[in-house]
């Protein structure tokens, strides 16, 4: 397949462009600043262009029978009215303007794969969530609604659409992982709040695979939560990335009210949660390498 890529040199992109490539596939991606990324590996066409603009770019996509649409600026940092708009703006104008390029394809066989979040469903206590659950009220809750309703706009033009909800993204070379060990190396590393919110995780190379299966069953379309079969509570986690590293903390758990003040809106998405669990996957034969957040954590701090 030929593949096009937005936000193919980003943390989860650089990993899906490589395995592509292993597999056979042709990869071309798109980036506002390449040389800000690693180097692609050999095989990869790099275009120079803000996909959140229409551009030449959108010719390229147009000669591609699969697209993948990662691109979107990182939620992980005080939810200021600014950082709000421009979260939002990246994704919507980006995914806007994917689906305007897959015009060009009408009537050719095209397969859509638009990257969402968890976060689709709102915050949540307990109850296990799939697929199917409405989506919440709150900021992410609502782009995440509006960013899917533009990515299935493709349908009218013929291609199949799938909607990856992403849990929280664990592996090397960035994400959040990257973040939690430094602070737990230096013993900074505790529970947020009362630590009963819900976790829901996945490691790097089972959402690679995510990617690969779903070109290859043909018939998924829609949305599929991409989140480990065992999401853990904030509390089990800390234990887990302490007893994975041999550290313990010197602080105590952060104040619930501290980090709403410090972070914003931001801060009560890490004091929430939703328990999403990947249904669809595993209703379609989808295998884990990594289902338990110990092994996770395991692996991927030894490669570290």
């Amino acid at each position: 397949m030929k593949v096009f890529i937005t936000g193919g040199l980003g943390f989860v992109g650089q990993k899906l462009s490589e395995a592509l490539i292993k597999n056979g596939h042709t990869v071309t991606v798109v980036e506002r600043n390449p040389r800000a990324k690693p180097a692609p590996l050999p095989g990869v066409t790099v275009i120079a262009a803000d996909a959140s603009r229409p551009g030449a770019w959108q010719e390229a996509l147009a000669e591609h029978d699969t697209i993948i649409n990662l691109a979107g600026v990182s939620i992980f940092s005080r939810w200021t009215r600014q950082k709000k708009q421009d979260i939002a703006n990246s994704r919507l104008f980006i995914t806007r303007n994917v689906v305007d390029a897959i015009k060009k394809r009408k009537g050719k066989p095209t397969f859509l794969i638009s990257t969402s979040a968890v976060g689709f469903y709102g915050f949540h206590g307990d109850e296990k969530l799939t697929e199917s659950d409405i989506p919440g009220e709150d900021f992410l809750a609502a782009l995440c609604r509006e960013w899917e309703a533009e990515a299935m706009k493709a349908e009218a033009y013929g291609a199949r659409v799938a909607i990856t909800r992403f849990g929280i993204v664990l592996g090397t070379e960035g994400g959040a992982l990257d973040i939690l060990t430094r602070l737990f190396r230096f013993r900074l590393g505790n529970r947020l709040g009362q630590g009963k919110q819900w976790f829901s995780w996945i490691h790097q190379d089972d959402l690679v695979s995510v990617f690969l299966f779903l070109l290859k069953k043909k018939n998924i379309r829609g949305p599929v939560n991409c989140t480990a079969p065992n999401p853990v509570t904030n509390r089990d986690l800390t234990k887990a990335l302490n007893r994975v590293l041999g550290t313990f903390p010197l602080v105590p758990p952060a104040p619930g009210f501290l980090l709403s003040i410090v972070l914003g809106e931001f801060g009560d998405f890490l004091l929430k949660g939703q328990r999403a669990l990947p249904f669809r996957l595993l209703d379609s034969g989808f295998v884990f390498k990594f289902p338990h957040i110990d092994q996770a954590l395991t692996d991927i701090l030894n490669r570290q």
